[in-house]
């Protein structure tokens, strides 16, 4: 099952493990079955530690348990974890043993405090990039709370499931038969919607709330911007600490990178552990999974963490990015999932041969529209604008496709459904102001990014757009607080240029505490 170069890496890997760990699966009749059983065996054999057993249970898709110590870990995977989810299950075991990258105190303090009992399943597709992340947060959060299962389940094997929960994207996590999310997420984002979900209980743990300390530079944001900045200013001396939800940010979501100087070709998660590895050549103090809850300037500024944590710093450098922005119009997040999407690559599937809309004649909705064109029956792109403003390569490729039309000046207003699903999209036509609808079984959102700076209103000067007002050294309306990237007013949203900025912020923050002014 797996090629002799993957089962050499793999033992490799599994030479930290120390308890037996025993991957269980069900009897099944399903076709698949044997294809199960022969990739837990190949696993298996990388380490004498691993073991395969039926459980003698049957199930009609083929499913298997971690153990660890003959003992359930509260994992299942549904389906034939291949694809993407294949680092899930590698994941899984080295979690299992308590091996691997997993949540420190604070974040496992959280965990634990979701009130009990857990039951949650994932439904999941294995050409998805962004499940696996979902997956592995949620393997974890049941290795470490008391009362957790999750379950990975293909969504290729369960139509039934997915077309009677009115599913229509990936990731997409249940929880007593509804949908409480569906798509990308982070790791704190994602405690924070089960906190919401299931409530928190007052334990014997220890108490959150904790000061970190005092730093000379505190980073905020892990992607091209904060890795850079925390980079020069430990290259600097400076006692340095680095804030992110994940290192690489929005990079993390970049397909291809063709544009970064030396590089000719990478993508988003190459890049991200790259960076990462870099950062851990320096001193960098490392709090992932975190959010800023807001930030305070008296003689130092004080930053107040969403986990109870706080910490303060000489100077403070933002670089938290921008996110996905959303239309704004109702029923947008009541269908999110069920017919609201904004990942063409992980969502496309759902709808072949199906009529479905792009919202966004930029260069990421023209590029959605076309590479939609090739899975949906018809794509209708929806433009703001009398134009698109997508670069005129992109534009031709998209007005040479048969299956695809172009609406300009149209102003989407609400987003319809039948309470499962999405059914139809209204729009005003700017031109002669009529109000329209036009029916659609799904609607891809692609219209730009939005500043992630919701928590400083109030505390720096920021412009109509949300994004940061910086000088040309990155120093905001606040002294000792500085910014750079992409939640900045800097133009030309690129890596390259927030990896710059980023250095140039850190030199600026280094030089004012060197020669005050």
């Amino acid at each position: 099952m797996l090629d002799s170069d993957l089962k050499e890496q793999l033992t490799s890997v599994f030479g930290v493990l120390e308890n037996e760990i025993v991957l269980s699966y069900c009897n099944s009749e399903h076709n698949d079955q044997r294809e199960l059983i022969e990739m837990l065996e190949s696993v298996a054999s990388c380490s004498s530690k691993i073991s395969t057993r039926s459980s003698e249970t049957s199930h009609p898709i083929p499913q298997f348990q971690i153990l660890k110590s003959n003992s359930p870990t509260g994992i299942t995977f549904t389906g034939i974890p291949g694809g993407h989810e294949f680092t899930s299950l590698i994941v899984g075991i080295l979690n299992s043993d308590g091996k691997g990258k997993l949540p420190d105190s604070p974040i496992t303090q959280r965990i634990k405090r979701i009130k009990c009992p857990v039951r949650l399943k994932t439904y999941i597709s294995l050409t998805c990039e962004n499940c696996p992340d979902v997956v592995q947060a949620l393997n974890q959060m049941a290795l470490l709370h008391k009362d957790f299962t999750h379950e990975m389940i293909d969504g290729a094997n369960t139509q039934s499931e997915i077309e009677a929960l009115g599913i229509q994207g990936v990731p997409s996590i249940i929880a007593n038969e509804k949908l409480i999310h569906s798509g990308r997420i982070t790791l704190s984002d994602l405690i924070s919607k089960l906190e919401e979900t299931f409530g928190t209980e007052a334990t014997a743990l220890e108490p959150i709330e904790q000061n970190l300390g005092h730093f000379d530079v505190v980073v905020v944001g892990g992607g091209p911007a904060g890795t850079s900045a925390a980079i020069y200013s430990a290259r600097k001396g400076l006692k340095t600490v680095l804030i992110a939800e994940r290192i690489g940010g929005q990079v993390q979501e970049t397909k291809g990178i063709e544009n970064l100087i030396s590089v000719p070709y990478t993508e988003g998660p190459q890049l991200s552990a790259q960076m990462s590895t870099h950062l851990s050549h320096y001193p960098v103090q490392m709090l992932e999974n975190r959010k800023v809850k807001n930030i305070t300037k008296n003689e130092t500024t004080h930053i107040q963490l969403e986990s109870g944590e706080h910490l303060s710093g000489k100077s403070v450098i933002i670089t938290t990015g921008a996110k996905w922005r959303e239309l704004g119009i109702p029923g947008e997040k009541e269908y999110l999932g069920r017919g609201v999407a904004f990942c063409p690559h992980c969502d496309g599937p759902f709808y072949k041969g199906k009529k479905i809309a792009v919202i966004g004649g930029g260069n990421s909705g023209v590029e959605a529209a076309i590479d939609l064109a090739g899975i949906a029956d018809e794509v209708v792109l929806f433009e703001y604008n009398d134009r698109l403003k997508a670069d005129q390569i992109l534009v031709s490729k998209l007005q040479s496709l048969p299956n695809t039309k172009i609406m300009t000046s149209a102003k989407t207003k609400e987003i319809l459904g039948d309470g499962k699903r999405v059914t139809a999209l209204q729009y005003e036509d700017r031109s002669s102001q009529e109000v329209k609808s036009i029916s659609l079984d799904g609607i891809f959102v692609q219209i730009g990014l939005i500043p992630n700076s919701q928590f400083l209103k109030g505390t720096l000067d920021l412009t109509p757009m949300g994004e940061i007002k910086v000088d040309d050294k990155g120093r905001t309306s606040v002294p000792g607080i500085y910014a750079a990237g992409d939640v900045t007013t800097t133009p030309f949203k690129q890596i390259i240029i927030a990896m710059g900025k980023g250095a140039r912020t850190a030199l600026a923050a280094y030089e004012d505490q060197m020669y005050p002014h």
